[in-house]
């Protein structure tokens, strides 16, 4: 859609204003039209939790990333990347917010569905993995084990 590059255009400009406003409308004209389980109307909404993101408007952040990632985990599959990407940076909100016991219930999680699908060796395996490492080191927990499962 027009406004979904609009949105990517002017948060690119660092425009974040109306970069949101771009993602609203764009969201609100995919959920309408395409259904909120869409994949286009899911990437919108994810762009537009990174955004809020980037605003520090975090508990509007946490909200579009928890919706879109159960409607990835539904429409997608709990191994494909777009839903794994979304759970790393729902766990990466939640470790910036203290929220740790959070952090690491998203990451295990989202780690057990790829681990399965595609190995130790995937790239967003490793992101998550090194997300957890970083999480254990925080707490102390310099010992554990990052089995999956």
């Amino acid at each position: 859609m027009m406004v979904d590059n609009l949105g990517n255009l002017y948060g690119g400009r660092v425009q974040l204003e109306e970069a949101e406003r771009m993602y609203q409308s764009a969201l609100t004209g995919r959920e309408k039209i395409l259904r909120p389980d869409n994949a286009a109307t899911l990437s919108t909404a994810y762009r537009l939790g990174l955004l809020f993101h980037c605003q520090g408007k975090l508990k509007e952040a946490e909200q579009v990333y928890q919706q879109t990632l159960m409607g990835r985990e539904k429409a997608l599959g709990l191994d494909h990347a777009s839903t794994l990407d979304t759970a790393n940076r729902l766990g990466s909100l939640y470790l910036s917010l203290g929220r740790l016991e959070e952090a690491e219930a998203v990451w295990r999680r989202a780690l057990t569905g790829r681990d399965a699908a595609l190995g130790n060796d995937d790239a967003m395996v490793l992101r998550i993995s090194h997300n957890l490492c970083h999480l254990y080191k925080e707490q102390g927990k310099t010992s554990l084990s990052l089995n999956h499962g």
